[in-house]
């Protein structure tokens, strides 16, 4: 009895010693730091964390074994956009990963610190991110998501598109942030559109996202035909409640990503994202194991998704020409 007694507190002593051993080894590995401006427990961001290992896998790096990978989530709230980075930068991660937004508050607090952006919908040059797409130089590279020819280029080819399910188009309400850079962009490009065929574009800036449902009734009493939601994460961060209001005015509304023509938009088109978190990874993984991101070249998206969804446009009234549906990559039935 003694002895089965000695034998099982030795077994319990063991296995807490390899938990503790196990945990140890966890906490010592080196980091690699994200910050993500949605909200932690929702299928996008999943998604996005499960590509982004899959690129540092590419590399042969797996979290648990090589590294431990450090979530901060701005849930669209971006003013902590400066406390997040500080929190991420004081635990020495050996490269960062995020997005637009949180690329000049890490050049601000960590200008040495080693950063692969993901997704960022403007010139990393004109922004001053990069000396040239080749050769970056410094401690920035990444991937962007528009090709090249910019945003421009993206937001008329959407339009173009959208102009054949609603060709008498008189009036497109554009809803984004007050200031957003690529909002900026957008409306630019939807403008010289607009100018040339002989339609209106209306902007309605929001500051927060309490002041969506102002900017789609300000839309709706202007008469508008048609509503344009930008590619800024302000909105991404809030689809649902976006869609809430989308869906409610009854208007065929169209914009840039996937996911937004998944949700209920009528239509959406741009570069895939997906592609683009798993190059972050794959470029994450490279600097991770000693390659200067300066030497990385800015990638270009190279897949692009043009998703309809059939059940809007039928809820709309509105017929999709067969031709139409054949260029598309995803039909949402």
């Amino acid at each position: 009895m003694r002895r089965r007694h000695f034998l099982g507190i030795v077994a319990t002593v063991m296995a807490a010693s390899a938990r503790l051993a196990h945990g140890q080894t966890k906490a010592t590995l080196p980091t690699i730091g994200l910050l993500v401006h949605l909200k932690e427990d929702t299928d996008l961001v999943r998604q996005r964390v499960t590509v982004l290992h899959k690129g540092l896998a590419d590399e042969g790096l797996i979290e648990g074994t090589h590294y431990s990978l450090v979530k901060r989530f701005l849930e669209g709230d971006y003013s902590r956009i400066d406390s997040l980075v500080q929190e991420l930068g004081s635990l020495k991660p050996r490269v960062l990963v995020i997005g637009t937004m949180g690329i000049s508050a890490t050049r601000k607090l960590y200008p040495d610190l080693p950063v692969v952006f993901t997704g960022v919908a403007a010139d990393p040059i004109a922004m001053g991110l990069a000396q040239s797409y080749v050769h970056p130089g410094g401690m920035i590279t990444g991937n962007v998501m528009n090709a090249v020819g910019g945003e421009e280029t993206m937001a008329q080819k959407r339009l173009g598109l959208f102009r054949e399910l609603v060709p008498n188009l008189k009036r497109l309400g554009v809803m984004g942030p007050a200031g957003g850079v690529l909002l900026l962009k957008e409306k630019q490009a939807l403008q010289k559109v607009a100018e040339a065929v002989g339609f209106q574009v209306l902007p309605y800036d929001i500051k927060t996202p309490d002041d969506l449902e102002g900017a789609f009734a300000a839309g709706l009493s202007d008469e508008v035909d048609a509503f344009y939601i930008s590619g800024e994460p302000l909105l991404f961060a809030h689809m649902p409640k976006v869609m809430e209001l989308v869906t409610a005015s009854r208007k065929p509304t169209f914009g840039p990503y996937p996911e937004w023509g998944r949700a209920g938009l009528l239509l959406s088109y741009s570069t895939d994202p997906m592609e683009g978190w798993r190059n972050a990874g794959s470029y994450a993984g490279k600097i991770f194991k000693g390659t200067k991101p300066g030497d990385l070249p800015i990638l270009q998206a190279s897949k692009f998704l043009f998703v309809i969804n059939q059940k809007t446009a039928r809820s709309l009234g509105i017929a999709v020409p067969p031709a139409l549906l054949a260029l598309a990559d995803e039909v949402i039935e």
